[in-house]
């Protein structure tokens, strides 16, 4: 049910559009209203000259401070008297985030208070425009892309060693000076990191306090890390926001942002279950560097981005004096690890851990049975064909309709389904093929070993490294079958087939079944 209601929250928020401001692909949490009281009005201290920008907490005005006689922007609560407690408490916390931080390409704070009662702040006015309108202009060119985002690291950097996470960066954020300046902007998103919190992922106990609550998605769901895109609060940290990065420099190389789709959940599930294309696929005169490097700050495995906005805002200064990169660089043990790791889709496994035990069962009793026929001399292909074909086919209608019933089905099932559909299809047509040959019946059986293992090659690079180990298993068994056929030894290849198989789908299932337990 929370999951529910927040996804009708967002479909509220993200309801409107403003491309003015806030570029093409934003949404925003309220319509603009036609006639603002506060235009061409005195506010405090303050002559309010026009509005300049709006977005989910707060509406921005070019002001002029009668005290100080300076141009200033100016902030204050979006929903006025309507405003709650808690759009009260997070419009206050983003000015306390971004006045804690003192940088040249973070925009700075100059005063926060209140007048009739509702808080305001005001900060430095930037004349020029946003990178989210440079980039509605085309694409940028590679150098030009990586020299613009290395300030915004050292300042993204700066903000988290003061303790202090964005969580909301995207291009519309991002302000561009008359001299081509980049300035960090909108710390509404922000949160406070405790004591020992800047090297590491947020505690479970960070984000428990008024402001949001658990599984809530906070930001603009096309440059959402996956972690924040799955409602995980516990797992943002450093690399949320290194992640944030790396899609403003994706949408700098390809003039779009790594996912986008017709509605807002749409483009979570993107962010979720899919890769972004390769920017040099969408823009093939991206140079092959800065792409690796954009690649591996979009990494949906947490650890596998860099580790800080420094790190990259250093491998952008090797790529621009033309160094050798850090994203390219990988030590043997590495490359071992992230072979033999789960990919961000393995989570669907957890919905399949019990069915899969149940899998195993059926396909040994199907190899037990299909053996002892063999024993027995039956050497009429029609019951084998029953067998396999009938048996599995109702069995698979089985499996998938218990899997629908417990849930939604994402789109990486879709395609485990298919090629399970495919192996089954090569497996009755291995039979047409003996017929075709002469061949006795089941003499190609060391085949089905061979197509489990390909099978299980796809499961490896779709889902979890360890399936390398099935296939393996399953390709050696295809040989350790034929050997049997034709030594002279009862032939109890299919059994083993089965034994193999059996345990390449038990324990994982078993492994998975007590990870949903728990």
């Amino acid at each position: 049910l929370r999951g529910v209601w927040e996804a009708a929250l967002i479909s509220e928020r993200l309801a409107s559009w403003d491309r003015k401001t806030h570029g093409s692909n934003s949404w925003l949490d309220i319509d603009r209203s036609p006639a603002d009281p506060l235009e061409a009005a005195d506010f405090g201290d303050y002559r309010i000259d026009e509005e300049i920008g709006r977005g989910g907490m707060g509406v921005v005005y070019r002001a002029w401070q009668f005290s100080l006689r300076r141009s200033v922007a100016l902030k204050r609560i979006l929903r006025g008297d309507m405003a709650s407690p808690i759009d009260i408490a997070r419009f206050r916390s983003e000015a306390e985030s971004a006045a804690r931080l003192r940088h040249p390409h973070i925009v700075s704070i100059y005063e926060v208070g209140t007048h009739d009662g509702l808080p305001y702040f005001s900060m430095q006015y930037v004349p020029g425009t946003t990178l989210a309108e440079r980039i509605s202009r085309g694409p940028l060119p590679s150098r030009e892309a990586a020299e613009l985002l290395v300030p915004i690291c050292r300042a993204i950097a700066h903000a988290h060693r003061q303790g202090v996470l964005h969580r909301d960066l995207k291009p519309s954020n991002i302000l561009i000076d008359n001299e081509g300046t980049p300035i960090v902007t909108d710390f509404g998103l922000a949160k406070w990191m405790e004591a020992g919190e800047t090297d590491r992922s947020e505690s479970a106990s960070a984000d428990t306090g008024p402001l949001t609550f658990s599984g809530a998605i906070l930001g603009t769901p096309s440059y959402l890390s996956p972690e924040q895109a799955a409602g995980r609060r516990n797992e943002l940290g450093i690399v949320t926001d290194v992640y944030g990065l790396g899609a403003i420099l994706y949408a700098m190389l390809t003039g779009r942002p790594p996912f986008q789709a017709a509605t807002p959940m749409e483009t979570l599930s993107m962010v979720l279950e899919q890769d972004p294309a390769p920017p040099r696929l969408l823009q093939p005169n991206v140079d092959r560097d800065l792409e690796m490097i954009t690649l591996k700050c979009l990494q949906k495995p947490a650890d596998l981005r860099y580790a800080s906005a420094d790190e990259l805002a250093d491998d952008l200064e090797r790529y621009l004096a033309n160094e050798p990169i850090r994203a390219q660089v990988s030590h043997i043990g590495q490359i071992i690890s992230r072979a033999f790791r789960e990919t961000h889709h393995a989570s669907v496994l957890r919905n399949w851990g019990l069915l899969w035990m149940w899998h195993s069962v059926m396909l040994m009793l199907l190899c037990v049975v299909t053996n002892v026929l063999l024993l027995q001399g039956v050497s009429t292909r029609w019951p084998y064909v029953a067998l396999w074909g009938g048996g599995m086919g109702v069995w698979a209608a089985v499996f998938w309709e218990l899997r629908r019933r417990a849930g939604p089905i994402t789109f990486v099932e879709r395609q485990i389904a298919h090629l399970w559909a495919g192996s089954m299809i090569a497996d009755m047509f291995l039979f047409a093929v003996e017929w075709q040959l002469g061949l006795h019946v089941l003499e190609l059986s060391p085949v089905l070993a061979l197509v489990g293992g390909i099978v299980f090659l796809v499961k490896a690079v779709l889902l979890n490294g360890i399936f390398y180990v099935q296939a393996a298993s399953l390709f050696a068994t295809s040989v350790l079958m034929a050997y049997i056929a034709h030594s002279g030894l009862p032939d109890v290849s299919i059994t083993l087939l089965g034994i193999v198989l059996a345990g390449s789908f038990f324990f994982p299932g078993l492994k998975y079944y007590r990870e949903i337990q728990r």
